[in-house]
């Protein structure tokens, strides 16, 4: 896919993004007193680098995500993954998962269906490849380091979703029953050919979007 891709016009896109001020949770006008919900995962930390499992240069599999401080009164839950970052006009989405079960509660590793894994049957949008599964981060050879929003929103209704609702579907909702949001970010940078690495240096996690 984007591997593929030569850095030059990575390093030519560089400035060439959507922005996190467009992906949902800043763009839905969250309305003033709305709740605030703890998104963590046991696989990142906030603004870390995901593994290279959970992208494009791994297994692609979805990474674990788990979620406190839902309010009591919520009736379902929706999960939407953006790629801030990405050479488009708006975000690229990487995975939408609709109808989760109000209150606390978490995602395992490879709940999402993806290339070669049929998940564990969660309720899945389309993502921006139009497939009802999660899409690896995939960032292009020398673009920078990309941040992958993970959105958690707490619905005061369940609504009835398509098969598998796109972004628009689910924006609609949200924005008429949102009731409190979490945001974590994992990143991830895919370098270009031409940077040199230093062998005697120590092996860790690459930081990608």
């Amino acid at each position: 896919m984007l591997e593929k891709l030569p850095g030059a016009i990575g390093h030519a896109l560089h400035d060439v993004r959507a922005g996190l001020d467009a992906i949902v949770f800043n763009t839905l006008g969250l309305r003033q007193g709305m709740g605030s919900i703890s998104v963590t995962s046991l696989a990142f930390a906030d603004h870390a680098p995901l593994p290279p499992r959970y992208t494009a240069d791994g297994e692609g599999l979805s990474p674990p995500v788990q979620w406190t401080g839902v309010p009591s009164n919520a009736a379902s839950l929706v999960l939407v993954v953006e790629d801030a970052d990405s050479p488009t006009p708006h975000p690229l989405v990487h995975a939408i998962a609709v109808d989760l079960p109000a209150g606390d509660g978490a995602l395992a590793e490879a709940a999402l269906a993806s290339t070669d894994t049929p998940g564990t049957g969660v309720h899945t949008g389309r993502n921006s490849y139009l497939q009802a599964a999660w899409l690896p981060p995939d960032p292009p050879p020398g673009h920078g380091v990309h941040r992958y929003a993970f959105q958690l929103f707490a619905l005061d209704a369940a609504p009835t979703f398509s098969q598998a609702p796109g972004r628009d579907e689910v924006f609609d909702a949200l924005r008429a029953h949102a009731l409190a949001s979490g945001l974590l970010i994992g990143t991830c940078e895919r370098p270009d050919g031409s940077i040199k690495i230093d062998e005697a240096a120590p092996v860790g996690p690459v930081i990608a979007g």
